[in-house]
């Protein structure tokens, strides 16, 4: 059997470095190449040919999840599994859904990554035990009826959205949030994309237009 060929999508180095070893010792598994920006990724994947890509959610200013779109519309024979920092669910629900599949939390030991990739590699959908629950449950929330705007949005985009319609910025909203700017800016960036706005005037349009960031707003 032809060895299964991964490649890896981070911008830390050193993580990029500590995964590369692990996955050197694996044995039928070969790493074909590395990128630490999402721009490299497509001279990386022409170039190398991977069977699988291990796709940092966060890379840099930009976000691995339009990565992860591109890959599919683009390479939809290579498969996805994204890696991160934390459990967000709503984000690995977006990977998911645009085409992932497996999302995998930083930190997990050699045996985990190994499990994943070959679980991956069989057709299968790799997910944390904790993860794949409330995955689960937040699609079966998503299934149902909604009648507020924008239903394609994740609770938390949906959020997000409902303060950039008030004005505020990345930087309020983070606070308001209680998150990091950098992932504020993230979710506004996919956001923009799911509402098709040009940039976030139009966003705001777009939004107040359905009662967003007006007095008595859903």
């Amino acid at each position: 059997m032809k060895p299964l060929r991964v490649a890896i999508v981070d911008d830390h180095p050193m993580f990029r470095m500590g995964l590369a070893v692990a996955i050197g010792e694996m044995d039928g598994i070969e790493l074909v190449g590395e990128a630490e920006s999402a721009d490299q990724v497509e001279t990386l994947v022409t170039s190398t040919a991977p069977d699988l890509v291990l796709l940092d959610v966060r890379l840099g200013a930009a976000s691995g999840l339009e990565v992860n779109r591109w890959l599919a519309e683009h390479h939809p024979s290579v498969k996805v599994i994204m890696l991160t920092m934390s459990e967000d669910h709503d984000t690995a629900l977006t990977a998911l859904r645009d085409g992932a599949c497996g999302y995998l939390v930083k930190g997990a030991g050699p045996e985990r990554v190994e499990h994943a990739l070959r679980v991956a590699a069989a057709g299968d959908v790799v997910l944390d035990h904790d993860l794949a629950q409330a995955v689960s449950e937040l699609a079966r929330m998503r299934n149902r009826p909604s009648n507020r705007p924008f239903p394609e949005l994740t609770s938390r985009e949906f959020s997000i959205l409902e303060l950039v319609a008030e004005g505020l910025d990345n930087q309020a909203i983070a606070k308001r949030l209680v998150l990091s700017p950098k992932t504020v800016r993230n979710h506004v960036s996919n956001v923009m994309t799911k509402i098709q706005a040009i940039d976030r005037p139009h966003a705001i349009v777009l939004s107040r237009r359905l009662g967003l960031g007006e007095p008595g707003a859903q």
